[in-house]
């Protein structure tokens, strides 16, 4: 037992003897009742101090509340299973969860307590969660395993032009220089865990580098296969309001949230190979520089165009490069994802932030290789878990009688 707990439950022996004891054990009174289990006061506010860690933002006690009384129908839904995490792999994923925040378990804890969180909430967090995520891959594998034909049927291309696969994501950017590296990768851990689209665009808002955070990350329809392969890959591997882990770019980390997938008519290859080109112009972000960018852009309709902008500039200054995809860095590579042909970009920087980077893209050149088999495939897995995740939690809550919320 710690010293903190020990010290509350003697503060709590003393109000007893007191006529401030009523008031004293209002807070394990109960808020909310689901079925015969009740959800007291102290558990909702133990709840919103976690949510407060992760830099959740929005009404925290109303989602606190949302949130247990979904843990609530949860924990009775894998009771009547007769499913429980072990000690052993609980302890794991506590220690995996801490992990994530680039801290060991008992500073992570220690983190916590200073905010007034008790370790048993972050236990009771991770339970339900991990809990919950086996039973639904259990009980729906066979429901929701896909098989070459769904994978043929997602990416068939017929005779009237074919399809492709799109996603829409938020997006963001930490800066993470040297000095900054490990703060960075903090707040990138804590956003990674977010599901809420709601706290995500917040996140962006206050975070994110690139000229997106204005909309909260929003990116418009994209195809998947303007993005490199790995990055396909994971964002395949995502359910709706899932977020990427943090991806390390040059001095920064993005993440990425999907907020849907879709196909839509008009097949396109998978791109082998990019050609772009870069103008480094010196004052960074500065408002000369930016002015100086747009003047430019207007002037653009291909890369060639570029020259006579560069003429009398050091050669290191326009760089032109024709790239295999994976060889493309990602933070180039990333931007590029959001450009057309002949379209340009201002929002990255070099030497240090020294230098605004007009970014160009002249070409992307197609193999006849389609998006990757297995790639589709987790998708589509993974939407098919996520929806009957949700509708079983639909069921459970509507079967439900739920006071107080």
């Amino acid at each position: 037992m710690t010293t903190r707990t020990i010290a509350t439950l003697f503060a709590l022996a003393l109000a007893a003897l007191s006529p401030a004891a009523a008031a004293a054990q209002s807070q394990f009174s109960p808020a909310i009742t689901v079925n015969d289990s009740a959800i007291s006061f102290y558990e909702i506010d133990q709840r919103a101090k976690l949510l407060r860690v992760f830099n959740t933002p929005g009404d925290l006690e109303a989602l606190a509340r949302e949130q247990l009384v979904e843990d609530r129908l949860k924990l009775a839904e894998l009771d009547r299973a007769g499913l429980q995490l072990s000690e052993e792999s609980l302890a794991a994923e506590m220690e995996a969860f801490a992990g994530r925040a680039d801290l060991p378990y008992e500073q992570f804890i220690g983190v916590l307590a200073e905010a007034g969180v008790a370790e048993e909430t972050l236990r009771d967090f991770v339970r339900v969660g991990v809990s919950w995520r086996d039973y639904i891959r259990t009980r729906y594998r066979g429901r929701a395993e896909v098989n070459e034909a769904d994978v043929d049927q997602t990416l068939a291309a017929p005779p009237n032009g074919g399809t492709q696969i799109e996603v829409l994501l938020n997006e963001i950017i930490i800066p993470a220089p040297p000095p900054r590296a490990a703060e960075a990768q903090a707040i990138a851990e804590r956003i990674s865990q977010t599901t809420s689209t709601a706290a995500f665009e917040a996140a962006a808002r206050e975070y994110s580098a690139l000229p997106s955070r204005e909309r909260g990350g929003r990116l418009d329809w994209l195809p998947i296969a303007n993005y490199p392969p790995p990055i396909q890959a994971l964002v395949l591997g995502l359910a709706p309001g899932e977020v990427t882990a943090p991806l390390p770019i040059p001095n920064g980390i993005a993440l990425f949230q999907l907020r849907a997938v879709r196909e839509v008519a008009g097949s396109r290859p998978q791109p082998v190979s990019v050609e772009y080109a870069t103008l480094y112009l010196p004052g960074g972000r500065s408002a000369a520089a930016v002015a100086e960018a747009r003047a430019i852009e207007a002037r653009l309709d291909t890369c060639d165009d570029l020259y006579g902008i560069a003429r009398g500039l050091p050669p290191e200054q326009l760089v032109r490069r024709d790239l295999p995809v994976g060889q493309v860095p990602t933070d180039i590579a990333l931007e590029l994802a959001r450009l057309d042909d002949g379209e340009t970009s201002t929002a990255l920087t070099a030497n240090g932030g020294q230098s605004l980077v007009l970014l160009m893209l002249c070409e992307r050149r197609y193999s006849e290789e389609p998006v990757d088999r297995e790639a589709v495939a987790s998708n589509l897995r993974s939407q098919r878990l996520s929806g009957f995740a949700d509708q079983l939690l639909a069921e459970l809550r509507a079967a439900a009688v739920i006071r107080g919320q």
